[in-house]
């Protein structure tokens, strides 16, 4: 049973695609379609936690601690982190038990997030067929270099119709995840919706899209050759959307040159504090810091502190628009000292969703979770200030 849905696309590109923002990748973006399932539900049910993508930022140690650090979910959660796209996303809902949280992320062609969260109750999915077969037309190798057989006819028909024959399908379904243009519309009816990404979000982004006409339907979850397909039961489910009006992305300069190494140690010791949000609060005398100190600035304590979660809601204090090029890093840029809710507690973060130099003192927004910096190949993530909608203004 599907309990809550949630999705979540770039403000950047044009309405029909997206494209992800500078500090934005994989990660960032199934954190805040993640967020957006668990928003209202008890996070402390979550038992396990599915990444379906074909970009993985990390492939040695991989991106579960990260992941479950934006999401606020404990770590000793189980995450699965699976290669794949429409089909083994729609399969990894189809599977999970109550209490899993499975994510679908894609940068592209159309860059897009979608999660949803399996409970007890909620819309009924079920299986009605799958056919896993062998049509590599477009693949990518070790180093990322993409080809493509350019045949779409073979696989039109030796490979996705063939499937489909297998599969019993002889009818037109109520939306089709991995495929876009004709190749979709020929397999749906007539006011089939038309879904925002092509790879493992596209399913779900399906799923949000029936929930909202609340009518059921099947989908089918293509990709090359293989193919999943299930139906989804009429009722109603949460839909938690975060897609804002697409806008062109800012102007700004990549500086070549090599960036900063990365201290492990640093990036350790921050880790929690920094993804997670919290701080630490005195227990002698109530103050928060962030980061965590060893020792109390207002009483002096060094007992043991409590952890705190910060607010998200944040408002900027001050700012400052940098253009001074910095190797490694894209100019311009604006930073914000953000006062988060009515903590009394600031932190230094970059503005993100927005050009910069567009905002001004005082105007108000949130803090989301982003990719600060790639440092040694380790991406680093942390928080950025996100206008609210009052405060943006396009490049």
């Amino acid at each position: 049973m599907i309990q809550a849905i949630g999705t979540y696309l770039p403000p950047w590109g044009a309405a029909a695609r997206r494209e992800q923002g500078i500090d934005e990748d994989t990660v960032t973006m199934a954190v805040a379609a993640g967020l957006l399932a668990l928003s209202g539900s008890d996070a402390g049910a979550v038992s396990s936690v599915v990444l379906v993508t074909h970009d993985l930022p990390l492939l040695e140690g991989g991106n579960s601690a990260a992941l479950l650090g934006g999401l606020g979910l404990d770590d000793t959660v189980e995450v699965r982190e699976q290669i794949g796209g429409a089909p083994a996303a729609l399969s990894a809902v189809l599977s999970a038990a109550p209490g899993t949280l499975v994510i679908g992320a894609d940068l592209g062609p159309g860059a897009g997030a979608a999660a949803a969260l399996v409970g007890e109750r909620g819309l009924e999915l079920t299986k009605s067929g799958r056919i896993n077969r062998s049509m590599p037309v477009a693949t990518r190798d070790d180093h990322g270099a993409q080809s493509d057989y350019a045949d779409p006819r073979l696989l039109r028909e030796r490979g996705l119709g063939v499937s489909l024959e297998r599969l019993g399908f002889d009818g037109k379904a109520s939306v089709v995840a991995g495929l876009t243009g004709k190749d979709a519309a020929s397999l749906t009816m007539g006011d089939a919706p038309q879904l925002p990404t092509t790879g493992a979000s596209s399913a779900l982004f399906a799923l949000a899209a029936l929930a909202d006409r609340r009518d059921g339907g099947r989908i089918l979850a293509v990709e090359q050759a293989n193919v999943v397909a299930a139906d989804l039961g009429g009722g109603s489910v949460t839909v938690n959307r975060d897609e804002v009006e697409a806008r062109p992305a800012p102007k700004v300069r990549p500086i070549p040159g090599s960036d900063l190494n990365i201290s492990l140690a640093a990036y350790e010791r921050a880790f929690d504090a920094k993804l997670r949000l919290e701080a630490a609060k005195c227990t002698n005398c109530g103050t928060l810091s962030y980061p965590h100190r060893y020792r109390c600035l207002v009483c002096g304590s060094e007992a043991p502190t409590d952890t705190v979660d910060l607010p998200r809601d944040a408002e900027i204090y001050t700012q400052a628009t940098i253009h001074v090029p910095v190797p490694g890093l894209s100019v311009p840029y604006t930073v914000v000292l953000a006062e988060l809710g009515d903590t009394g507690v600031r932190t230094l973060v970059r503005l993100t969703g927005a050009a910069a130099g567009s905002t001004s003192i005082g105007d108000r927004g949130r803090m989301v979770f982003r990719r600060v910096a790639i440092r040694s190949g380790v991406p680093d993530y942390g928080y950025a200030f996100y206008p609210s909608v009052k405060a943006e203004v396009a490049a």
